[in-house]
């Protein structure tokens, strides 16, 4: 690959996302928040009619709208103007091939999580992005929260002294009934093994609260016991989970994800308890953290108000006050990656505090759902095999 890059926005590539997808739109949103990124190409749906009209209404030229990723992967290789990095936005079984066929294009890629359907595919991915050098982000959007990047600030700084205690929790009740037999899309693959992997509610809003919790507490769990379960009849794959949690610190946790807890839209919560305090969130008020040392009263912290921190601070857009959330969280990853790739593109290092999901969240992620499963089946303790 040829030619100068130009320094004030990258260009972008997406498969997937093409009309009728949720997520796609959210990643476009989301990379041109920071005004870092310009789409340019596409490989937007298997369906070539929706494809090309897709590419229509993005202003995606015709001669750069693909039919298949491998050709998208090839072309853009070769054009002096080709993407630098790609976005996949496809349900989980597409995450793999792409992934790879990009990397080893010399393209760096952004993908939504999990990172693969399976953990034989993403240990051969993390060869190959280790024998290609090319950058790999995970879009685990919430470590992108202001208030969860003070929790983990705060974690590391000793706040609350020694860790003792995890409880995360993320509740839905959008699968409640059968909507997948009513040709809802987002609910077909989710609650198909074959394109969904092995994990259902663990997979799809489970492994965020794991990720969560690992971001901020920066541990992961040595072993699990889990329940799982398909409330609603004929599902194959798991819609509430509860799920216990051991460290090899001495620390205990508790996981709870559930798409069938009726009253809940989108519910994540993360409580850490520590030997000399305790920090809660809710993404309901996410703008706002809970401190309390112990024997204190509690305090409360708002993004870019008194007890922010510079980690907080630096990830954050507008002033207090305003809401910032869901999307912005998104556009942090991409900035942060914008960040990385400007930076390795000019042979220097990020600014200091660039951080981002990657491969090792992505292991790690596989592990907790193949853990799980394996632990529910023969109500047993399993170790996270990462």
């Amino acid at each position: 690959m040829s030619g100068k890059f130009n320094s004030r926005r990258i260009r972008l590539g997406m498969v997937g996302g093409g009309q009728g997808a949720f997520i796609g739109n959210v990643h476009r949103i989301a990379a041109r928040l920071d005004d870092r990124y310009e789409l340019v190409a596409g490989a937007l749906s298997s369906d070539p009619a929706r494809a090309a009209a897709s590419a229509q209404e993005l202003g995606i030229a015709e001669d750069r709208s693909y039919a298949s990723f491998n050709a998208m992967a090839t072309a853009e290789a070769a054009r002096d103007d080709g993407i630098e990095v790609v976005a996949i936005v496809t349900p989980n079984h597409l995450h793999f091939a792409p992934s790879k066929a990009f990397l080893e294009a010399g393209i760096h890629v952004i993908c939504d999580k999990p990172v693969t359907a399976t953990m034989q595919e993403a240990r051969e991915l993390a060869t190959v992005i280790e024998n290609t050098g090319k950058l790999f982000i995970l879009t685990h959007n919430y470590t992108g929260y202001p208030m969860i990047r003070q929790m983990r600030e705060m974690v590391a700084g000793g706040a609350i002294g020694k860790l003792r205690h995890v409880q995360a929790e993320y509740a839905q009740d959008w699968l409640t009934e059968a909507v997948e037999a009513t040709g809802a899309k987002g609910a077909e693959w989710r609650t198909d093994p074959a394109r969904s992997g092995a994990g259902g509610a663990i997979g799809d809003i489970g492994t965020h609260a794991f990720n969560a919790a690992a971001f901020v507490t920066g541990e992961t769990p040595e072993r699990l016991l889990a329940d799982l379960t398909s409330f609603v009849p004929g599902r194959k794959l798991d819609d509430s989970a509860n799920i216990l949690l051991r460290y090899a610190s001495g620390a205990k946790g508790i996981l709870w994800a559930s798409q069938i807890a009726v009253g809940n839209e989108n519910a994540l919560s993360l409580r850490i308890y520590g030997d000399k305090g305790g920090l809660e969130w809710h993404h309901h008020s996410c703008d706002q953290l809970l401190f309390t040392p112990y024997g204190e009263p509690t305090r409360l912290i708002t993004r870019n108000g008194a007890g922010a921190g510079a980690a907080a601070n630096r990830v954050s857009r507008v002033p207090s006050g305003h809401p910032e959330g869901y999307l912005e969280g998104f556009a942090t990853i991409y900035r942060e990656a914008a960040d990385t790739i400007i930076a390795t593109r000019e042979g220097k290092k990020p600014a200091e505090g660039v951080t981002y999901p990657g491969i090792r969240e992505g292991l790690a992620g596989l592990a907790f759902i193949d853990a799980a499963v394996e632990s529910s089946r023969t109500s047993s303790w399993v170790k996270l095999d990462i």
